[in-house]
Order: C-alpha cells, then sequence, then structure tokens
C-alpha cells in the first residue's frame, strides 16, 4: 500500500466552532492547532523505564526518547519474576510505574496473564487440580489489582504450542502446560478471559502467539464457536533471521482480519547486526555470546522498520504495532535490535520511525483562520488535538467519523 493510501486511510476531519465564554463567535481569528497523541497505538516494551517510573534510577534521556514516540507501554507481568514466592508479588512496583505512564496520558498494557515460559517455579509442584485454581486466583488478583492503570492485557501468550510444551529442564512436568493437556486450549483461554473479566469488567482482553500459521487461524475459530468473547487479536513478529517483507506482513493481516477484530502487532523486533541463520527453528536455542550492532545492519534495520510500518499502518485490520524493545542493552536473545545502541545513541531506525509518528503522520503546531462565523476545519492523521486561542485553549479528537465540534477555548489555570 502506498504512502499515500496510508495517509488517506489514517485521516479525518473536525469541523470546529469556536466561541468566546460570552457566546459570541470567535470570528476572523488566527488559531493555533497541534496534535497532542495519536489515536493508533504505536506502542514499546516498558520494562527499562520500571526502575526510572519508581525511582529507582535516573533515566531522564531514555525516558525522553521512549515518550517522544510511543504512546503505548506494555509492562511485565512474567508470573517467574512478578511472583518468584508465592504470596509475595511485585505489585507495588508496578503499579507505580503503571501510574507514572498514566500520568504521561501513555496506555497501559500487561503481558501476560497466562503463559508456560517464564511462570512462577513452584507452580510446577502443585498437582493439576491446584494448578488451575491458582492460575485463576493471579488471573483476578493482577486485573483487579491494576485495574484503571493497566485495563489492557495479553491474557494469554502463545496457547497453539502450550499444551505441547514438555517438562522443565529439571525433569518437572510444566503446570501451566498440563493444565492446558487437561483442559484443553479453548478451555485455558476461556479460564484467563472469564477470571480477568470477572475482576476488570472493563479490561480489553487479547491473545497473543508467535504461530500465525493455520493453527492459529483455528483456535480463534474454535474460540468465537464456543463464545470466548475475544477484543483483538495479538500477532507476534519477531525478525531476528530477516524481515518478513511487505507481501507477507500483508498476508498475514489479510489472513487475520478475516475475524473481523482489531490485530495487533505486539511484539516487533528487527536486527541490527548479522541475521540469525535461517535454518534455526527455535530462537531460544540459538547462543550468541557477542551480538553487535553493525554499520551496514543500522542501515537495513532502518529501512526495514520504514517499510515495515509503512504496511501495517497502511492496513485497515491493524489498530496497533509495538515494537520490543527501546534500547540494545537487556534486549531479548542479546539480540541487537533495539532503536537505541547499548550506550543509549539513537541509530538510523529511531529516526527513520520519528520521520513517521512525529513527522509524516503528525500534525505540529499550525496556525488557522476562523471564517466569520468562527468556523476552521482541521484535517490530521486521528487522535488527540489541542486548539489554542491567545492563552484560552481546548482539546478534541479526530476520528474516522467526521465531526462538527463547538468549542470554547478556556484559558490555561
Amino acid at each position: 500500500m502506498t504512502a499515500t493510501a496510508t495517509v488517506l486511510h489514517r485521516t479525518g476531519t473536525a469541523d470546529l466552532t469556536l466561541t468566546a465564554p460570552t457566546g459570541e463567535p470567535l470570528a476572523d481569528q488566527d488559531v493555533r492547532v497541534e496534535q497532542t497523541r495519536h489515536g493508533f497505538e504505536f506502542g514499546n516494551i516498558g520494562f527499562d523505564l520500571v526502575a526510572h517510573a519508581t525511582g529507582e534510577e535516573q533515566q531522564d534521556r531514555l525516558a525522553a526518547d521512549w515518550l517522544r514516540l510511543f504512546n503505548t507501554a506494555t509492562l511485565p507481568f512474567y508470573w517467574g519474576t512478578f511472583e518468584p514466592e508465592r504470596g509475595r508479588p511485585d505489585t507495588a512496583r508496578l503499579r507505580a510505574a503503571a501510574r507514572w505512564f498514566g500520568e504521561r496520558r501513555v496506555r497501559v498494557k500487561g503481558h501476560p496473564l497466562v503463559w508456560h515460559t517464564v511462570k512462577a517455579p513452584w507452580l510446577d509442584l502443585l498437582p493439576t487440580a491446584e494448578v488451575e485454581q491458582v492460575v485463576r486466583a493471579r488471573v483476578r488478583r493482577e486485573a483487579g489489582d491494576f485495574a484503571g492503570l493497566v485495563d489492557t492485557w495479553d491474557a494469554i501468550n502463545e496457547t497453539v504450542l502450550m499444551p505441547e510444551f514438555g517438562n522443565e529442564p529439571d525433569g518437572v512436568p510444566n503446570a501451566i502446560s498440563r493444565l492446558a493437556r487437561e483442559i484443553g486450549r479453548v478451555g485455558i483461554v476461556r479460564l484467563a478471559f472469564e477470571s480477568a473479566r470477572e475482576a476488570n469488567p472493563a479490561a480489553r482482553l487479547l491473545i497473543n502467539d508467535f504461530d500465525l500459521t493455520p493453527r492459529y487461524e483455528e483456535l480463534i475459530t474454535e474460540l468465537l464457536e464456543a463464545g470466548v468473547p475475544l477484543e483483538a487479536i495479538g500477532l507476534q513478529t519477531h525478525m531476528h533471521q530477516g524481515f518478513r517483507g511487505e507481501e507477507e506482513l500483508t498476508e498475514v493481516a489479510d489472513r487475520f482480519a478475516q475475524f473481523g477484530l482489531p490485530l495487533h502487532f505486539t511484539e516487533t523486533s528487527l536486527v541490527s547486526g548479522d541475521l540469525m541463520p535461517a535454518d534455526v527453528v527455535d530462537l531460544n536455542d540459538h547462543v550468541v555470546p557477542k551480538w553487535p550492532s553493525t554499520e551496514e545492519g543500522e542501515a537495513r534495520q532502518a529501512e526495514e522498520i520504514e517499510r515495515h510500518y509503512r504496511t501495517l499502518v497502511g492496513h485497515p485490520a491493524v489498530a496497533a504495532i509495538t515494537y520490543w524493545g527501546l534500547t540494545d542493552r537487556g534486549a531479548w536473545l542479546g539480540a541487537p535490535t533495539g532503536l537505541l545502541r547499548a550506550d543509549g545513541s539513537r541509530k538510523p531506525a529511531y529516526d527513520a520511525l520519528d520521520g513517521l509518528i512525529r513527522g509524516e503522520w503528525w500534525l505540529p503546531p499550525t496556525t488557522l483562520r476562523t471564517d466569520a462565523q468562527g468556523r476552521v476545519r482541521v484535517t490530521g492523521f486521528h487522535g488527540d488535538y489541542r486548539v489554542w486561542t491567545g492563552s484560552a485553549s481546548v482539546n478534541f479528537t479526530i476520528t474516522r467519523t467526521p465531526a462538527q465540534v463547538e468549542l470554547t477555548p478556556h484559558r490555561m489555570r
């Protein structure tokens, strides 16, 4: 899809009628309009900023680079690190982080509530019947404790593979996989969704998977037929072995768009160094002691990230893209997938994405003039806006549906 088509699909209009507090129109006046947030969910993980948000470590530059581009943060709720000791969850710290993002008008998502990997090791020692009750309680606890701070969740992660996952390295049967085998894929997804909904009826719940084959489509079909209320479909696109390309990305989006649900590309990563060999099946099995970012790789990453975002933002079914990591420091598998180098300096990929999110797809402060009736038309990318007249201002929103809005700007206090 072309850049022009992307802009047309994602832009809208708002016809504003501006009046003074006394009621008369603000006729023939210059007003300043600026965008304040995208409607599209441009996300990144917020893992690196938890310590900053909680005051444990000052990372002002990293926070500024994060906040410039992204409006949706994914926070880590991996059971094994969130509650390594039973009964002592990391609730206070994660609530503080979620609150920090929320105060900056960042949407917050939790990842994940149920997963067979990075789960609490003490869980494996429990009998399956007890595991089910403990999982339900864990989901209800997190969904309830974070309601109002975290209202979007990857309710369950990588369900397609879940029942087939083997024993832990110590030979102990994986508790979540045992449960999935006993109650089935549909059963364990229902468990996650129902438990979360009980605790937070307003939560938006996703199913999320890296398996983008027809097996995932079959599972989604079974879930919908069983009445499990999916609200969005999560699609992972880690690309350590090379960019998937526009044709494949469009084909994936087209296939999953058949369900009529918003598509969230939840885990995107592109390498700025040597690529992982194509014959590696499980990326976790390929250990690279040192994986540097290279000048050639960074140029490739910048080109590919622009192509990736143009393709997905241009698809009408896609509602969100989450890039998996801002910096190379601590990146998954030690791969140079960040938009920043380990020292915090920006890679060309950061600038390329900035050119889209805060450039081509963004309305900077712009002066417009009202007509004799105080009317002015604003055209821009879907999202939140603010209009200023002198020192007075008021917020408005541009959506898919053209809007006619009467506004009275008020002075800032």
